[in-house]
């Protein structure tokens, strides 16, 4: 059972999302139009992206002084990506989309991150683009975010700085009006910026004719020094090359300039950049500084940006659960097949009988179920947040506030989780594949590394982790938390009455109280210190109760009219494992959360 079998019985047997056709915005389709959608970018990601997956690897971008140069198979594969609408695939008739539901939009995009992740790294594009059409202007939006939807342009997101990382109120980059008029310019207020960007994806290239830079940065006061903290930084467009009213290019360069590539551990088909704007290698209509256009209000510019983050962040959660699922079908293939040992019998071993497959080997099926517990549990979250997308988009405004609120709640968790266990599973793929797995002969050991990046870009794992116990589930006096407790009891509910369940919902119940009690004791004594010392326990064992969650629902879903079929069976019984042997794991994170243990904390540096 590969991919596809899984994402068609999470799509349509669990989430039902066939039933999203019955709203306005969802009415020309169905599941034949879904359908055909799956099969198109199944077929462009088996054809043009993997490949190649290994050629992008070896063969890294390189600036030769003046342009990135990237292989062919690059070019052909986002040619192919961007012809087959899916840049837009969730945006209006009226501006080229397919108004299809984001949760479609999301499994069609996982074809990609399975075959080559770093050939498919195209979620900043339609992210930016989508930052724009919530919070730019009408001539912004028409002439920078459907230039992204199209395909004609790239985009970007420019937040780090060599010496802030992931301190953004520490951000240097300055923006001052570009003299006479500037306020007025039609594309919007128009400033010119001078800083360094670290990290940028996706920086330079020449896949598209131009790229859209949104780029952080803070107008000074009047004194001329920089705002302090996050609520002085503002959101620029900048254009690598600049464009007219119409959206044509003007011949001119953009003062934004390729300082170096980033050579990485993995995701190498990826340009990863430093890029300096407005240090005067190529000075704009006589001066220095890069021309951006000012998106929204001045201050407001983290507020737009996490429009973009948010959906990347949820896009990370999804590549990390792909490269999980692509190690787990490489090693379950390699242990059907390849022989060694023999099987333990009450005797013990007997040499004179023929070799077994590997599989047969219960310590292998027990890696192979790990890696498929953590990966399709992966999946099934990340299209649960997906759906919530959908339900925050066209549902009632009950539905809509409650889906929001979950989103709130669930997104550290779906961006957090699958790049930290089905990095695990990868590292397992490895194991399976014994001292082959660690050469290059063999893929898995790529798919480890490309997966290791998910724990740290987008916020690392520290800083999700706190957002999830200082913000997110403390946020409008607890709601989002509570509403997620209330979806999980519900489905404890319903599977406390089905015998074959019963078992796993009282575990359930129990490992959900577990969490709720820690929470509050987290902050009994109101000290963000000690509450958060042991944030990342605390992630994943929130972590884990929601995915024994998403499992429990999942086994439900297989008990229908094919509930005996191997695909199910197997579904059945990777939710059992998850049961048995990683919910039990929550009591040690839990504990250190519980009793504010501060021994991480309180570590004197002089002792390490």
């Amino acid at each position: 059972m590969g991919l596809r079998a899984t994402l068609d019985f999470l799509l349509y047997d669990w989430l039902e999302v066939q039933a999203l056709n019955a709203r306005e915005r969802f009415a020309d389709h169905s599941r034949e139009t879904f359908d055909a959608v799956l099969d198109t970018c199944e077929r462009i990601a088996r054809d043009k992206y993997a490949p190649f997956n290994r050629t992008v690897d070896t063969e890294e971008p390189r600036f030769d002084g003046e342009k990135v140069i990237l292989p062919a198979c690059t070019h052909a594969a986002r040619l192919a990506y961007a012809e087959s609408g899916m840049l837009g695939a969730a945006q209006d008739y009226d501006i080229g989309g397919m108004q299809l539901p984001y949760t479609l939009e999301s499994a069609a995009n996982s074809f990609f991150a399975a075959a080559s992740v770093s050939i498919g790294s195209n979620m900043l594009t339609s992210g930016n683009a989508s930052a724009l059409m919530a919070h730019g202007s009408d001539l912004q939006k028409q002439v920078f975010a459907l230039n992204e939807f199209n395909g004609r342009w790239a985009g970007t997101m420019c937040l780090s700085e060599p010496q802030a990382g992931s301190s953004l109120s520490d951000i240097a980059t300055r923006a001052t009006l570009d003299g006479e008029g500037a306020e007025d310019d039609p594309l919007g207020p128009r400033f010119r910026l001078k800083g360094n960007k670290m990290w940028i994806s996706s920086g330079d290239h020449e896949l598209t004719e131009n790229i859209v830079h949104l780029v952080l940065a803070k107008i000074p006061g009047a004194d001329g020094q920089l705002p302090p903290g996050v609520k002085g930084i503002s959101l620029f467009i900048v254009p690598k090359q600049l464009v007219d009213t119409a959206g044509a290019l003007t011949g001119e360069r953009n003062d934004v300039a390729l300082a170096g590539l980033n050579h990485k551990l993995g995701w190498r088909g990826t340009t990863n950049t430093l890029l300096n704007f407005g240090e005067g290698k190529y000075p704009v209509r006589g001066a220095a500084g890069a021309i951006g256009y000012l998106v929204g209000e001045p201050g407001k510019g983290l507020q737009c940006m996490f429009h973009m983050m948010n959906e990347a962040r949820i896009s990370i959660g999804m590549a990390a659960t792909m490269l999980g699922l692509a190690g787990y079908y490489a090693s379950l293939d390699y242990a059907q097949n390849r022989p060694q040992g023999r099987p333990m019998g009450a005797g013990g071993k007997d040499a004179t009988r023929p070799q077994v497959r590997i599989i047969e080997h219960a310590d292998v099926k027990r890696m192979l179920l790990a890696q498929k517990a953590y990966g399709e549990g992966a999946l099934a979250l990340n299209l649960y947040c997906a759906r919530l997308v959908d339900e925050q988009h066209t549902g009632d405004a009950q539905a809509a506030d409650e889906a929001r609120l979950l989103l709130e709640v669930l997104t550290p968790i779906a961006k957090s989780w699958p790049s930290e266990f089905c990095l695990e599973a990868n590292s397992l793929a490895i194991q399976i594949h014994g001292g082959y797995g660690y050469t290059r002969d063999f893929q898995v050991e790529q798919y480890w590394r490309d997966n290791r990046l998910n724990m740290i870009h987008e916020g690392t794992h520290g800083i999700q982790a706190m957002d999830l116990l200082g913000r997110k589930v403390r946020m409008d006096n607890g709601r989002g938390l509570q509403l997620l407790a209330a979806r999980i009891e519900a489905s404890i509910v319903a599977a406390t009455h089905v015998p074959e369940l019963a078992e796993s919902a009282r575990e359930l119940a129990a490992a959900l109280q577990q969490a709720l009690a820690a929470t509050e004791a987290a902050w009994a004594t109101g000290d963000p210190g000690e509450a958060l010392a042991n944030a990342v326990p605390y992630m994943q064992a929130l972590g884990h109760v929601v995915l024994a969650w998403m499992w429990l629902d999942v086994a439900r879903a297989t008990l229908g009219g094919d509930a005996q079929s191997p695909a199910n069976t197997g579904r059945r019984t990777a939710a059992r494992y998850f049961f048995r042997y990683e919910l039990p794991r929550i009591g040690a994170w839990l504990n250190v959360v519980r009793t504010r243990d501060m021994t991480c904390a309180d570590m004197d540096e002089a002792g390490f």
